[in-house]
């Protein structure tokens, strides 16, 4: 059984096969407010705060994403979940990515919205203030824990997840792969990813990154018509 030096805030909601939802950068899981009620008729879902995210305290482990999915095999463990679906937005999922990679057993479908494998997958429009604003915040770093944890916050975007197109062959499970047709990251980006997971589906949605707060009916149609097939 997986220990962790933190205990995840998450919210628990429905019953039926464990569906986790897991965040982007910056976020918490009331990120989801549009979908927690809509799968939770399905589902039993919990939706988690990230280490240093929300409620979720920041602990002495590394800030990184590979991290972030080792707290997620021992929160699955804490609450004996032995599967779950995986349904990751942004920075969540980069870790529900890594996680189906290291931890292949224990994913039952997986949904990558607007996922990356390195910061070239964004376009640089987004990517650039970015790294200007990690340069200044790393400056600040040393002055307080607030300081430390925004650098390491954006830090994640300039230094992670860094997946190379090969590893995701390891991804053994059926994966819905879903993006904005305006989204942050790059089309050609989120189509690698999908032409690299051998059971994929890929899907486009109206929208830019947030497709799942702006747009939840359209959203939450396609993921549950994925999860049922």
């Amino acid at each position: 059984m997986k220990k962790i030096d933190i205990n995840h805030y998450f919210i628990e909601k429905g019953t039926g096969e464990p569906l986790i939802l897991l965040h982007g950068n910056g976020e918490n899981c009331g990120y989801f407010q549009g979908q927690i009620d809509a799968f939770s008729k399905l589902y039993h879902v919990y939706a988690l705060d990230t280490r240093g995210h929300g409620k979720t305290p920041r602990g002495d482990k590394p800030f990184t994403i590979r991290q972030f999915a080792d707290d997620l095999l021992g929160f699955m463990d804490e609450h004996q979940i032995e599967k779950a679906h995986l349904l990751g937005f942004s920075d969540g999922g980069n870790i529900a990515m890594i996680f189906a990679i290291q931890f292949p057993d224990r994913v039952n479908r997986l949904i990558l919205n607007g996922a990356n494998l390195n910061p070239k997958g964004v376009k640089r429009s987004t990517q650039i203030p970015i790294e200007i604003g990690y340069k200044i915040a790393k400056k600040f770093a040393g002055k307080s824990d607030s300081a430390r944890l925004n650098a390491e916050t954006l830090g994640l975007m300039v230094n992670d997840p860094n997946v190379e197109p090969e590893e995701l062959a390891k991804i053994k499970t059926k994966t819905l792969v879903i993006a904005g047709t305006k989204d942050m990251i790059k089309e050609e980006h989120t189509r690698l990813i999908a032409s690299s997971i051998p059971d994929s589906v890929l899907v486009f949605l109206n929208g830019d990154h947030f497709i799942a707060s702006k747009h939840p009916e359209e959203f939450n149609q396609a993921i549950l018509q994925f999860l049922r097939s």
